[in-house]
């Protein structure tokens, strides 16, 4: 007769008792620790073979002498005695990391999120602290509180400075050169008065001679002026300058000074806001008092000259800012000595003034005014860096 299969669902009772006592039997022997020995080359113990032969009913007291016990061997599957080391390395206080509140914490190793067998070597101290590597950067420690971090990094704080009587620090800025030169009074001026005057020119451009005629237009009236220098150069074209401004008791103040040849460029002097500020997109200038521009320049030093108490000295240094169309720099002119000149006009006693070179390629400017002629120039002579000159004398007086 066939024996049909147990129903899914039923429960198979001798199964899990067969089962239950498989398990039970395994843990009697983990506890017991060996094998019973049934084979016929297993070794005797002598006091196993005197027990064989007492009486069966005292074999249960029979205990083998201290001297005659062999050691029982050291299974490696103790696992009661692992369990018992795991549990006091996990809870033992040693192997959490030392948290010490000081700048530089001591780096350790990161706590494994599940205690591994390893931690039991870990709890060594001396293990530990061998572990750290001395080039390394320090790793703060995970447990570390926020707090306690930022007191052990933060710098010392810095003591405060000793306070200084109220304005000793807040000392007012530097004077610019203007508001120094402010200070100082101009000396007075006259300025000549209307002319017109010619000049023969001669010269070179790049080793290139050439002649050349020029006018100075010079007009004075209701305290403005209006100065204008004109070269021209046959076949070539002219060169025009032009300078405007206002008169005052120290001389000339000029507005605006313009230099053409093909184009046309520009510096326009603003005395109320102290700037010369140029059309060729340069940077502004500091106007300071007295301030010119290279046309005008010429007639300032009359005028300089026509209102000194006394006539004036060899050695003595003039000194004025003059403004061409893209900077203005300081230009320094030494008096010479008085001499007279045979010009295509005439002979004329006059007095030389040098312009003082600050830089290897400042252009050389001599002047010759003559007091005959209310110090007008008769004789301007440019010598340029590069060995450009121009060399113009009066050729008609005014």
């Amino acid at each position: 007769m066939r024996t049909l299969p147990p129903a899914p669902g039923t429960p198979r009772w001798p199964q899990l008792v067969l089962l239950g006592a498989v398990v039970t039997g395994v843990h009697f022997w983990l506890l017991a620790g060996e094998w019973p020995q049934t084979g016929s080359d297993a070794p005797t113990p002598a006091w196993a073979s005197h027990a064989e032969h007492a009486d069966p009913s005292t074999t249960a007291m029979v205990e083998p002498p201290a001297s005659t016990r062999t050691p029982e061997p050291v299974r490696s599957v103790t696992v009661s005695t692992v369990r018992w080391v795991l549990t006091p390395a996990a809870e033992s206080p040693a192997a959490a990391p030392e948290i010490r509140p000081t700048a530089r914490p001591r780096p350790d190793r990161q706590p494994s999120p599940r205690p591994e067998p390893t931690l039991a070597r870990q709890a060594d101290p001396a293990a530990a602290q061998g572990s750290v590597d001395p080039f390394q950067p320090p790793i703060a420690p995970p447990a570390v509180p926020a707090e306690e971090t930022v007191l052990a990094q933060a710098p010392p704080t810095p003591e405060p400075a000793t306070p200084s009587p109220v304005g000793a620090t807040e000392a007012a800025p530097a004077p610019q050169p203007a508001l120094v030169n402010a200070t100082v009074p101009l000396p007075p001026a006259t300025a000549p008065a209307s002319a017109a005057l010619a000049y023969d020119v001669v010269g070179n451009v790049r080793g290139i001679g050439y002649s050349a005629q020029a006018t100075l237009d010079w007009t004075l009236e209701a305290g403005r002026y209006d100065a204008r220098m004109a070269v021209r150069l046959p076949l070539v074209g002219s060169r025009v300058q032009t300078s405007a401004g206002r008169v005052g008791p120290t001389g000339l103040l000029p507005e605006r000074f313009a230099d053409k040849a093909r184009s046309e460029r520009a510096a326009h002097f603003d005395h109320a806001g102290q700037r010369i500020r140029f059309s060729a997109n340069t940077p502004d200038a500091e106007l300071l008092p007295g301030a010119q521009d290279r046309l005008s320049v010429f007639l300032q030093l009359a005028a300089r000259l026509n209102a000194a108490p006394e006539p004036v000295q060899a050695g003595q240094v003039i000194e004025l800012q003059v403004a061409g169309t893209t900077d203005a720099e300081p230009w320094r002119f030494r008096v010479g000595e008085e001499e007279t000149l045979n010009l295509p006009a005439g002979a004329q006693r006059t007095r030389q003034l040098v312009r003082e070179a600050r830089q290897p390629r400042d252009s050389q400017v001599e002047l010759w005014l003559a007091p005959g002629l209310q110090h007008l120039p008769v004789r301007i002579r440019i010598v340029q860096h590069n060995g450009d000159q121009l060399d113009q004398q009066l050729s008609r007086l005014p």
